[in-house]
């Protein structure tokens, strides 16, 4: 699994839609027609916000996700990752 870098810029991966649903949100990805189920609605903020911050780490602290949490959203953001739903902004 690819380690994600909370230094960097991410993005969400403009060939993705993402379409909001009761445990959060379906994200489908165009190129690759993969869907990943986003399955909880702070983790769907952050990931559609991702791009308005300098990096993840100010993403999260806008985003209020608490610091015994975030060790998994950075599991959970690496595998975004590898699936090609977010990227890093070169």
């Amino acid at each position: 699994m690819t380690a994600i870098d909370l230094a960097a810029r991410y993005e969400l991966h403009p060939q993705v839609a993402i379409r909001p649903e009761r445990f959060g949100a379906l994200a489908y990805h165009f190129g690759s027609r993969k869907l990943t189920f986003l399955k909880a609605l702070p983790l769907v903020q952050l990931v559609e916000r991702l791009g308005d911050y300098a990096s993840v780490e100010l993403a999260m602290n806008a985003s209020g996700i608490a610091a015994q949490q975030r060790p998994q959203y950075v599991r959970t953001l690496s595998a975004l990752v590898d699936s090609e739903v977010i990227r890093v902004v070169s």
